[in-house]
C-alpha cells in the first residue's frame, strides 16, 4: 500500500515514516510542506495521504487544505489528517458530501501503533475514522440543540458515538460485547429517534450522523 507523508517536524515524519514501513507500508514520500504534499500525490497516485492539519506555509490548516484539494483532484486517494488540538470543524468541512475513504485523528493515537496502522488499512480500504474525542465533542455540542439525543438509552448513546467513529457493526459489537443483530437493533432505534433515513452502508450512516450532529 502506497503512503505520501506531509509533516513539517522532521523527527514526527521520520517516525512515521519507520512505523508505517515496519506495518508494511510504502512510504513513497515524505514531505514538510503542504505545496509540496500536493505535488507528490499528483506525482506518485498513492492509495493513502497521511498529513498533519498544521504546516507550511502558513502554518495553520495548510495541511488540510492541501487535503482537501487531493480529494478533489484524486478522489480515488484515501485522505488521514492529523492534528495535535481537538477542532470539530475540521473533522466536519473534510467529510463535506464524502465520508469513503478519509480519517481524522489526534496525533496522540500513533503511539497506539496496532490501532493505527489498522486504522490506516480501513481508511485507505474506503473506511471513515474519526477520533473519538472528536466524536465526544460533537455529541457534546448538539445535545444542547437536539433534545432526540436525551432520549436515547445510555446503550444507544454509546452505538452512536461508535457509529460517529466510523465503527461497523461488526466492530460495534465487539466493543460492547454484544450481538451485531443487537446492534442492527438499536442503530434501527436511533435513526428513529434522529429522524434520520436507515442505511446499512457504512458511509452513509457516518455521514448521516455527522450532519445531524453538526447541525
Amino acid at each position: 500500500m502506497r503512503v505520501v507523508i506531509g509533516e513539517d517536524e522532521a523527527l514526527l515524519r521520520s517516525g512515521l515514516t519507520h512505523v508505517m514501513r515496519a506495518a508494511g507500508f510504502d512510504v513513497v514520500a515524505a514531505v514538510g510542506h503542504a505545496h509540496e504534499l500536493v505535488r507528490s500525490a499528483e506525482e506518485h497516485v498513492p492509495d493513502i495521504v497521511v498529513t498533519d492539519i498544521r504546516m507550511p506555509p502558513d502554518h495553520k490548516d495548510a495541511g488540510l487544505r492541501a487535503a482537501m484539494e487531493i480529494r478533489r483532484q484524486h478522489p480515488e486517494i484515501a485522505v488521514l489528517v492529523l492534528s495535535q488540538h481537538l477542532q470539530r470543524t475540521y473533522a466536519v468541512e473534510l467529510l463535506g458530501d464524502r465520508s469513503s475513504g478519509v480519517g481524522y485523528l489526534l496525533k496522540q493515537r500513533i503511539a497506539d501503533v496496532d490501532t493505527f496502522t489498522d486504522d490506516l488499512r480501513r481508511i485507505a480500504a474506503g473506511g471513515t475514522v474519526l477520533d473519538p474525542e472528536v466524536v465526544s465533542l460533537m455529541v457534546a455540542r448538539a445535545r444542547g440543540r437536539h433534545d432526540a439525543l436525551d432520549r436515547l438509552t445510555p446503550r444507544q448513546q454509546q452505538v452512536l458515538a461508535l457509529m460517529s467513529e466510523g465503527r461497523t457493526n461488526a466492530s460495534i459489537a465487539r466493543t460492547l460485547s454484544i450481538t451485531e443483530r443487537a446492534v442492527v437493533q438499536h442503530t434501527s432505534h436511533i435513526y428513529d429517534e434522529l429522524d434520520l433515513a436507515l442505511s446499512d452502508d457504512d458511509h452513509r450512516r457516518v455521514l448521516a450522523v455527522i450532519r445531524y450532529l453538526s447541525s
